[in-house]
């Protein structure tokens, strides 16, 4: 038997919905470049359905007691004194979301004596330490891809919502006014803009695809270079560095995985090389952003605007200088969890633990530490700092 500890964001205020919006969501069999979604033996949930609250439990109760398991659900993960730090010591695996991680740090690691798999529901597994993953022999994995398209639409609702000005717009209509002047005082067109990304990984090249038909010029910079005919189909321009990147670019977006490489990447040295008046989203961690160098960019005006849904440490407190600064369009981490999302990351999950528990091989795109070392998708894309 073993115990697993699953650490999930809050039910909506209003209580566990008991009936949504639409009856269903389309089924994603297949994602770009061919990887099948998602293949668990079976599912205890109906797609649509809210599963990353507590209530929803990943839709995984059912599963793992008729399997003999013991299943802990909290969103209670901060301090010596929080459900998740007095049930790890003796918890085989834990399961945890980006949106609201329980981080596992080289010391919980430690103390987690029979800790054995940490299962990322979802994609981004910065919140576990991977050094201390491996010394300590710990398996982690993670959704690949389960919602990668999920964050891409939402960076081109972020890009467009920044440079229409449609935040501000929006609020006037709520106050009960017309202010038109108001409105289109910061409002441009996103046609003929320099766009560029970094890392054209899942994400970053799928929004580079969906902004395509808006007829801006695509740029991006990534340690792995894409194909000569992938670059020519959607006329990307390469650039070797981001320096060499941001300086052309109206608009940044960031779409890279946090490891020791991209911490505090943009800092205030680096904003000074963008263009003044420059957009920048970013949706993949909030510690590859400096925290108190946005605030003083959007304040200067180096940054016409801020747009993200990372943000550190999540959840962000009340007094986190980012809810306040100018012109942003914060979101608290909703990208990757649509309900859309949730159906494919809960079922992932789900395909883990069967492995798992089945003793049979977790699907490499999946693994991210595993037999001591980076492995499958956490060699393409992490680093880990030397010891």
């Amino acid at each position: 038997m073993a115990k697993i500890l699953c650490v999930l964001y809050d039910d909506p205020v209003t209580g566990y919905p008991k009936s949504y919006a639409r009856d269903d969501v389309p089924k994603v069999e297949r994602y770009p470049g061919g990887q099948t979604a998602p293949t668990p033996k079976r599912i205890d949930f109906k797609p649509g359905e809210l599963l990353g609250s507590v209530s929803g439990e990943l839709g995984l109760r059912k599963f793992l007691e008729e399997g003999g398991h013991r299943l802990v659900v909290t969103s209670d993960k901060e301090g010596a004194d929080s459900v998740f730090e007095r049930e790890l010591p003796d918890a085989d695996i834990v399961i945890s979301q980006p949106f609201w991680p329980a981080y596992l740090t080289p010391e919980r690691i430690a103390k987690a004596k029979n800790l054995k798999l940490a299962i990322t529901a979802g994609i981004g597994s910065d919140h576990v330490d991977l050094q201390a993953a491996i010394k300590h022999g710990v398996t982690v994995a993670e959704v690949t891809y389960s919602n990668s398209i999920s964050v891409s639409e939402h960076v081109v609702m972020m890009i467009l919502g920044l440079v229409r000005n449609y935040i501000p717009s929006y609020q006037w209509v709520v106050k009960g006014g017309w202010n038109i002047a108001d409105c289109v005082a910061r409002s441009y067109d996103l046609e003929a803009m320099n766009v560029g990304t970094v890392a054209a990984g899942r994400i970053g090249l799928a929004v580079l695809r969906r902004l395509k038909p808006f007829d801006v010029k695509l740029h991006y910079t990534d340690r792995h270079r894409l194909p000569e005919a992938q670059e020519h189909e959607l006329g990307l321009t390469w650039h070797p560095t981001v320096e060499s990147m941001i300086k052309v670019c109206d608009v940044v977006t960031i779409n890279a995985l946090l490891h020791p490489e991209t911490e505090h990447l943009f800092n205030d040295a680096l904003i000074a090389k963008m263009k003044r008046g420059a957009y920048l989203v970013n949706t993949a961690r909030g510690r590859i952003c400096d925290r108190d160098a946005i605030v003083r960019a959007l304040e200067s005006g180096q940054l016409a605007g801020y747009a993200g849904d990372v943000w550190f440490p999540q959840p962000a407190p009340a007094d986190h200088p980012w809810r306040s600064m100018p012109h942003h369009g914060m979101t608290p981490h909703i990208s990757g969890s649509s309900l859309s999302a949730q159906a494919r990351y809960a079922a992932g999950t789900r395909e883990i633990l069967e492995c798992w528990f089945d003793k049979r091989p977790i699907r490499e795109e999946y693994l991210i530490v595993d037999g001591g070392k980076l492995a499958g998708a956490g060699a393409h894309s992490y680093s880990v700092a030397k010891p």
